[in-house]
């Protein structure tokens, strides 16, 4: 499949649903964007992605990459369209200026990470994965640090990872085994294997930044155990050149069910010269830095299953001949009807387009108050980080889980053709599935969202959130066109409370009543989270259909996807609720040798 890169809509989210321009005037850092800095780089991002980028998806996915003798090698083509991903200035958009990059903000970066990553995750991992490192540096690294590493990794010469899960250690950080052993000279001697390490090793750079969790010899026991260290793939002389191998190395790469462009491997620390970062025992802290950078990214991957099947789907539809519609004869000159006349087939479709759409809008949404966690100061930083706090889950579960639902959508709405290589979308079900997992599991996830950010916070970050809703629709009471949203609105955010409340009450008696309930909250969190942005989104598009805009087609097509999500998605919360009402006893009341078969 041809991407096309969904420019129209993403200046829609950007510019007159969340006004990027008077957002951008609120952070001194960024007011001198306009709206018209934006479009170039959406425009450059897009014919990049659609150009460079898309052909490479589905010949690197038939090819992978390649390991042998510790060395890893990127399918064809991916080592030329990362240089040229450097010199259009994409590696150093969010960097700060001291060191290269351009002191742009998340919320556009997210944009662009959109498109290429609909045209090509697995190429969209390598410099994701930067990002992070980046980030990670800028906030907790020292000057020298700073100095020694960020503007090559900001220019894209290197590339950095996030190295923490180990073999038997998944999300559990308390089993970290990888060991820091002091050094006369400052350094520390890291020793230990880790696994699962996207872009751990491969030839695309010259030199790879890995940011590595690991304990010190007299680390307390647990998380509070944990400090992260930077270590080198090649050691970094004073004048910025780069010296001996350090003493890491690549074992192996994973062969998985998807995402095979994109290297992952085991990694192996055999006494590497690392460097500490941050404070002793506070490793987690800094690697947070890392991994919020990466959740988002990681449901913007949700976004593009969504865009991607949608795309595919609608294309498909649109041409394929089947039957005749039952309310009659749609297209009389051909033998048979294109199958989008069909309800069934049209239900799919629009379901791709409402998730696409409506977690765009969620993207963007949660990016603007990243901007402002970023380089906001006071109590406006204060508020954005509560509420990037309860909505990073919220997208990295929800958007994923519903990507991952649009995938296998665009599948069975092209019916056999869909199964089959050639059309790409079997790849988008493959490469999707991987974003429920990494980065925290959609079940690690919802019992981050209700554990530790609703009840933690004694619903104070939920309450944030629903108040910004409550006033979306008293300041809409009077709109007679929007009582069809904001109603339901209103009736679910109250629901929304009262779930907390039965919730809490269950885990008074029962501890694992949260854990019994964390998935479907986190459902009905993200169903009425996207529905207050599909709200949204039908106000603007009303006012631009009563001012008589040229592109009625295109606003009259938001009300009727909002419209469409209201009616067929929103109601789905009451099977969450319905489930959260009967605790978790069915879950738990079978012994464990009843599993047996």
């Amino acid at each position: 499949m041809q991407y096309k890169a969904p420019v129209r809509d993403m200046k829609f989210v950007m510019h007159e649903l969340l006004d990027s321009t008077a957002h951008y005037q609120t952070i001194d850092a960024y007011s001198h964007i306009e709206a018209d800095i934006v479009d170039s780089y959406l425009e450059t991002a897009a014919s990049f992605a659609e150009n460079e980028l898309s052909p490479l998806n589905q010949s690197g996915d038939a090819e992978g990459c390649h390991f042998s003798n510790g060395e890893v090698t990127t399918p064809k083509g991916f080592k030329e369209a990362y240089k040229q991903y450097c010199e259009l200035g994409f590696t150093s958009l969010t960097g700060e200026e001291e060191f290269g990059g351009q002191n742009m903000p998340m919320s556009l970066n997210s944009a662009i990470s959109e498109f290429m990553g609909t045209a090509n995750w697995s190429f969209g991992m390598y410099p994701g994965l930067s990002e992070g490192c980046i980030s990670t540096l800028e906030h907790h690294g020292t000057e020298e640090q700073k100095n020694k590493y960020l503007p090559d990794l900001i220019s894209g010469v290197w590339t950095g990872v996030m190295c923490l899960t180990e073999p038997q250690c998944g999300s559990d950080l308390n089993l970290v085994r990888t060991k820091a052993e002091p050094q006369d000279d400052g350094t520390y001697s890291i020793k230990g294997n880790k696994i699962w390490i996207s872009a751990g090793e491969h030839d695309m750079s010259e030199n790879i930044i890995h940011i590595v969790l690991a304990r010190l010899p007299d680390a307390p026991e647990g998380t509070k155990g944990l400090s992260l260290f930077v270590v080198p793939k090649f050691m970094v002389n004073d004048d910025g050149s780069l010296g001996e191998r350090n003493a890491v190395s690549c074992g192996s790469i994973e062969h998985k069910m998807g995402i095979k462009a994109s290297a992952t491997c085991a990694m192996n620390y055999d006494g590497a010269i690392g460097y500490l970062i941050g404070e002793k025992n506070r490793g987690l802290n800094a690697m947070f830095t890392f991994m919020n950078v990466a959740r988002i990214g990681t449901a913007i991957q949700g976004v593009t299953a969504s865009q991607y099947a949608f795309q595919g789907a609608l294309a498909f539809a649109k041409d394929r001949l089947a039957f005749r519609s039952l309310d009659g004869v749609k297209a009389p000159k051909l033998p048979a009807d294109p199958i989008i006349v069909h309800p069934a087939v049209r239900d799919m479709i629009l379901t791709t387009k409402a998730f696409a759409e409506g977690g765009r809008a969620l993207i963007g949404y949660m990016s603007q108050f990243a901007d402002t966690v970023a380089k906001g100061e006071g109590d406006a930083r204060k508020y954005a980080d509560q509420m990037l706090s309860l909505l990073t889950p919220i997208g990295k579960a929800f958007l994923t889980e519903t990507g991952l639902e649009a995938s296998h959508h665009g599948v069975q709405a092209m019916g056999g053709s869909g199964f089959c290589t050639e059309y790409g979308l079997e790849q988008n079900v493959r490469d999707t599935t991987i974003a429920c997992i990494y980065e925290g599991t959609t079940q690690i996830q919802s019992l981050d969202l209700i554990g530790r950010k609703v009840l933690g916070s004694q619903g104070k970050l939920l309450a944030n959130f629903t108040k910004v809703i409550q006033d979306f629709c008293a300041d809409n009471k009077d709109n007679d066109d929007m009582g069809q949203f904001t109603r339901p609105l209103l009736k679910h955010i109250k629901e929304w409370g009262d779930l907390t409340a039965r919730i809490g009450m269950q885990a008074t008696e029962n501890p694992q009543a949260v854990g019994g309930a964390a998935v479907d909250y986190m459902y009905f969190s993200g169903y009425v989270t996207l529905a207050y942005l599909w709200a949204r989104m039908a106000l603007v598009a009303q006012n631009e259909i009563k001012n008589g805009n040229s592109e009625k087609a295109f606003y009259d097509a938001k009300v009727k996807t909002a419209q469409f999500y209201f009616a067929k998605i929103l109601p789905r919360t009451t099977t969450h609720v319905q489930r959260i009402s009967t605790g978790v006893e069915p879950f738990m009341t079978m012994d464990v040798e009843q599993f047996e078969f």
